[in-house]
């Protein structure tokens, strides 16, 4: 007789005292209503529920998922099975429970849908562990980097991060040139036209009309440093977004913070723009060098003779021959390693 096969089935385990056997069978919510999270504020998630017939709007089919909703707000809190998940600003989550959107309510987050982006940032360039990387927002699929001309100067190095952060997240950036009336935009914009980064200019009284047909239909993040008139120009772009705006300090030549978390906001054109708080740093100890070369295609097949490890940065690199050679243009090398040694943490010259 061939001997009998156990399994787990076979194995009786007897509860404690006060205890019930646990189960991995978790509920799967099939009557789970889909969301749209617009802001996040200490473990409370408020969310846009769409609904059809309430605004007579409905996404259409060749826009992002959430750029074109309409709906109810709902406020949710996260569900016990989700653990330490993160929910974060742009997010596509299903609720349950009291999705009314009535007040006093509370619905809960039960599954956070697959995103198609995630911005994120270290909180230093020595951070290199996962639990340091700190996510921005979700399922963006337009990164605005909003930079002042003047008044506070603009600085390069920090724009390059959020290019690099940009390559990473597979997210396109855009360059958003505030206060021309300041000072000219010529020099910042041949800094970066090597990169092919598209770019608006904006002054003062002046329209909007250019940004407003790039920001329409996609879900767009807006980041700068504090002071750059980000804030200003969300105000501008949705009139009823009340966002606080500040000055620069005269003395230190930075401004205040003033936005203090991310927030969604439905542009009257279609779209949605991501306001997120002013940062002074922008750490990439999360990026790898690979990451940082995919943005520069034209220069991959110089790297196949680089030694081992190369960081392309050091005087073995074999970059240097391939472009002297003719196979690239030097613009595109001396960008690459001004954001190569962005993430390795160089300071700010400007």
């Amino acid at each position: 007789m061939r001997k009998r096969e156990y399994d787990e089935d076979d194995v009786r385990v007897r509860p404690g005292k006060g205890s019930r056997p646990r189960t991995r069978i978790r509920p799967a919510h099939e009557d789970a209503v889909g969301g749209f999270v617009v802001a996040v504020d200490r473990g409370r998630y408020t969310c846009l529920v769409e609904s059809v017939g309430e605004k007579g709007r409905r996404r259409k089919k060749d826009q992002p998922e959430g750029a074109a909703m309409s709906g109810r707000i709902v406020v949710a809190m996260k569900a016990r099975e989700l653990g330490r998940k993160g929910i974060v600003v742009g997010d596509r989550v299903a609720l349950v429970g009291d999705v009314s959107g009535a007040s006093d309510t509370l619905a809960r987050v039960v599954r956070v849908e697959p995103r198609t982006s995630m911005l994120r940032r270290s909180a230093d360039d020595t951070d290199n562990t996962d639990g340091i990387e700190r996510p921005v927002v979700a399922n963006a699929d337009q990164l605005v980097i909003v930079t002042a001309l003047a008044d506070p100067p603009p600085r390069p190095r920090m724009i390059d991060r959020m290019l690099v952060a940009a390559f990473d997240a597979d997210i396109e950036p855009m360059l958003c040139l505030t206060k021309s009336d300041l000072a000219s935009p010529d020099e910042l914009v041949s800094l970066y036209s090597p990169l092919g980064v598209p770019y608006v200019v904006l002054q003062k009284g002046g329209t909007l009309d250019e940004v407003r047909e790039c920001l329409s239909g996609r879900i767009s993040v807006l980041v700068g440093h504090s002071g750059v008139g980000k804030s200003t120009l969300v105000n501008a772009l949705v009139p009823d977004a009340n966002r606080a705006v500040s000055h620069v300090n005269a003395v230190t030549g930075r401004g205040r913070h003033t936005s203090t978390s991310a927030v969604a906001l439905e542009l009257p054109e279609g779209g949605w723009i991501i306001d997120t708080p002013g940062v002074r740093s922008f750490g990439l100890a999360h990026v790898s060098v690979e990451t940082v070369l995919a943005g520069f295609p034209d220069l991959v097949e110089g790297t196949i003779a680089c030694p081992k490890g190369c960081t392309h940065l050091s005087e073995e690199c074999a970059l240097d021959a391939w472009v002297a050679a003719g196979h690239a243009d030097p613009a595109r090398l001396v960008s690459l390693r001004r954001l190569l040694a962005s993430r390795e943490g160089a300071p700010d010259e400007d």
